[in-house]
């Protein structure tokens, strides 16, 4: 019998916070195991922000330290997760217009 403890039990044991503000790359935002990985999903569920299940892709991510951009190796991965989280909630991604391109360019200079 699942009870509600078994719903925020995160069966992989590691989970990975992610944040993109649709202009950067998606930050590692949060990551753990065991009990902070449980922690993680509890909160996430808490703040209605949407849990997706994909092992290997947890599993690789853990390895970032938080606070950094997610590899560009792994963008197309992410990106899937990220439209995931946008259609269940019933929005759209912010456009990347060519005036924020530019503006991102010139800041790298």
């Amino acid at each position: 019998m699942n009870t509600d403890k078994d719903k925020d039990r995160n069966l992989n044991g590691i989970a990975v916070a992610l944040q993109y503000d649709g202009v950067s790359a998606p930050k590692v935002t949060a990551k753990g195991k065991g009990y902070i990985a449980d922690e993680i999903i509890a909160l996430a569920r808490e703040n209605d922000i949407p849990i997706q299940d994909k092992p290997e892709l947890v599993q690789i991510l853990s390895k970032v330290d938080i606070g950094q951009e997610i590899p560009e190796v792994l963008y197309r991965a992410v990106a899937e997760v990220i439209a995931f989280a946008y259609l269940i909630k019933g929005k759209r991604p912010p456009l990347r217009t060519a005036t924020a391109e530019a503006e991102t360019s010139t800041e790298e200079v």
